[in-house]
């Protein structure tokens, strides 16, 4: 696996953060490089169980066919800023979850995806307004982490655009999670 160096303002900024997060590497198949105390908490795996392993393993055997297509497109496009998607993760205890995975490439000044930064929120047990504090965290995470890294020379790319209707995202979530346990 190839070296990264995340920037020291980029390591801060994962000791900090209140929402869960993940970085990882472009290319190489995107190992995990660094999670935060968030993302532990949501998934129940430490940063020594994950990094160097990509995110994959937190789907294990689920069907996540098209969530799965719309993280490809992302992955391959040279022009798509970020992505949103519904996704099923288990817990380390195997508990199924329905995660609302956020992605962003964070390029370098020479246009060169450098990591790619990933937000994850549980939506399949939380409430409409959860998911609304949590978009306006996720926006605000975003701002805070563009000066931040603006001296490191990457860039995060993208804007969050707001869920068009989070009530039908939860109960989409809801459902699936309830076929899941089924």
């Amino acid at each position: 696996m190839q070296s990264h160096s995340i920037p020291p303002q980029l390591e801060t900024y994962f000791e900090r953060a209140s929402v869960a997060i993940a970085l990882a590497a472009c290319g190489d198949d995107n190992p995990l490089l660094r999670v935060n105390a968030a993302f532990e908490e949501l998934t129940g795996y430490t940063s020594a169980d994950v990094v160097g392993r990509n995110c994959r393993m937190l789907q294990r055997d689920a069907d996540n066919g098209e969530a799965r297509e719309r993280i490809h497109a992302f992955l391959a496009s040279d022009t798509q800023d970020s992505v949103r998607t519904p996704i099923v993760n288990f817990h380390k205890d195997g508990h199924p979850f329905v995660n609302l995975l956020f992605m962003s490439k964070l390029r370098n000044q020479s246009g060169r995806c450098e990591f790619i930064f990933a937000s994850q929120f549980d939506v399949s047990r939380s409430q409409p307004e959860l998911l609304a504090a949590y978009d306006r965290e996720l926006a605000r995470t975003l701002l805070d982490l563009k000066p931040k890294l603006a001296d490191t020379g990457i860039v995060i790319e993208g804007t969050l655009m707001t869920i068009a209707n989070t009530a039908s995202t939860v109960a989409q979530a809801k459902l699936r999670l309830a076929e899941l346990d089924g």
